[in-house]
């Protein structure tokens, strides 16, 4: 008899590691895609902080994507919650403008939305986003466990996989979904030489800054890379709301330490050392820098991991967002790629009739997207640091896509 997709986990069990962006996706995904014929496999969710936390931790905006059909913004469609995401978000054109040190205008990217998306960007905050999840994800059988982490996991003798939990019982699984983020636990059992992340060679210093006059011209509606003029140095803005703008300034340094969470005298040397590297930024970059909120200053370097493939040795794991692949700071879309990631795993497991050719077609689909997002994050990072004649060529190179804009 020819099995019926998904049939190879019907009334199984599936441990899903980390509340993360790609695991509530997957789980939303599964649930929304599952033959309703066939009997549903038992979800399990292990998320080490508990519900409030991990809702509110993060106090970024994100910006999720709609200009392809491997965007953010396509996984929340597919997922039923376009318009309770919209109802937090703003539209967005997803401009990406440059500006110069003295604030001319040097160049943009002018994304389309993709097909009947209601824009190419929606910015929302994270917390936001994740509340929206975990609420879709409370209505659904699965089982939330919160402020209890997957600490280790192996496979037994029976092909099953064993998860050690933190509070040192364990559980048992048919299917181990590792979302657990960069520093997976899960990859540490199951991958553990491929636990180093590799330094990009630019590292960010920055935070939150809030304005109560409001976020200054130009940085306050789109995404924007300040460049100084052939020095190195670049400063990322992402304003979040009318009074609050994120700002990174990067340079490329020797890899230094990351840290969060600096203290008050940290900060102050930290926005003291922001005015005197980018010195030749105009106005509103110090105002930006002073206003940095305490408790929000970060050193950021730019660290990376590329994406690996399941193979036989991973039989019965399969490892979304963070915990497969890591991109640097310079790309903000890690959002977007566990979303999709958790969506486009969950398709191919109901379409498949194995694990194995769930696992590869999931593979087939994950790596190329992630594969141009990998590079052009490098390309970021020589184009935002550029010195000498590399700063020249691209000098005249925005200059040209200007005078086309102008005449189109």
């Amino acid at each position: 008899m020819t099995a019926h997709p998904g049939q190879f986990l019907a009334g199984k069990r599936i441990i899903v590691t980390g509340g993360s962006f790609a695991a509530l996706s997957f789980v939303l995904a599964l649930d929304q895609l599952w033959n309703p014929s066939l009997e549903r496999p038992e979800v399990i969710v292990y998320e080490r902080d508990d519900r409030d936390l991990s809702i509110q931790k993060d106090p970024y905006t994100l910006n999720i994507n709609g200009a392809s059909h491997d965007d953010g913004l396509v996984a929340i469609q597919q997922l039923g919650l376009l318009d309770e995401v919209r109802k937090h978000a703003t539209l967005n054109g997803g401009d990406i403008r440059v500006w110069a040190d003295n604030w001319k205008w040097l160049s943009s990217i002018n994304p389309t939305a993709y097909g009947n998306l209601p824009a190419a960007t929606m910015r929302i905050a994270r917390e936001d986003l994740k509340r929206i999840l975990v609420e879709k994800v409370e209505t659904t059988v699965t089982t939330l466990n919160w402020g209890l982490a997957a600490t280790s996991a192996e496979r037994l003798s029976t092909g099953k996989i064993q998860v050690t939990l933190s509070n040192g019982e364990t559980d048992e699984c048919d299917l181990l979904v590792a979302a657990d983020g960069a520093n997976s636990n899960m990859r540490a059992c199951f991958r553990p030489n491929d636990m180093k992340t590799e330094y990009a060679g630019a590292t960010q210093i920055g935070g939150i800054s809030h304005l109560p006059g409001g976020v200054p011209k130009p940085i306050d509606k789109d995404y924007g890379l300040q460049m100084s003029s052939g020095e190195g140095v670049c400063c990322i803005y992402n304003p979040f709301n009318s009074d609050m703008v994120a700002w990174a300034l990067s340079t490329m340094c020797p890899e230094r330490d990351a840290k969060i969470n600096l203290s008050a005298e940290e900060t102050e040397a930290l926005k003291k050392e922001a005015l005197k590297t980018a010195h030749m930024f105009q106005e509103p970059f110090k105002t930006v820098v002073e206003a940095t909120i305490p408790g929000t200053a970060f050193i950021r370097p730019a660290k990376e991991k590329f994406a690996f493939q399941h193979d036989d040795r991973l039989k019965g794991v399969m490892f979304i967002g963070d915990a497969n692949h890591i991109l640097s700071p310079f790309e903000f879309v890690g959002a977007n790629l566990a979303l999709k990631d958790g969506w486009d795993l969950a398709e191919q497991i109901c379409r498949n009739t194995s694990m194995q050719s769930a696992a590869a077609s999931y593979d087939r689909i994950s790596i190329p997207r992630f594969e141009p997002v990998f590079s052009f994050s490098h390309e970021r990072i020589g184009f935002g640091h550029c010195t000498g004649k590399k700063w020249m060529f691209y000098k005249y190179g925005m200059a040209a896509q200007r005078a086309f804009k102008q005449v189109h």
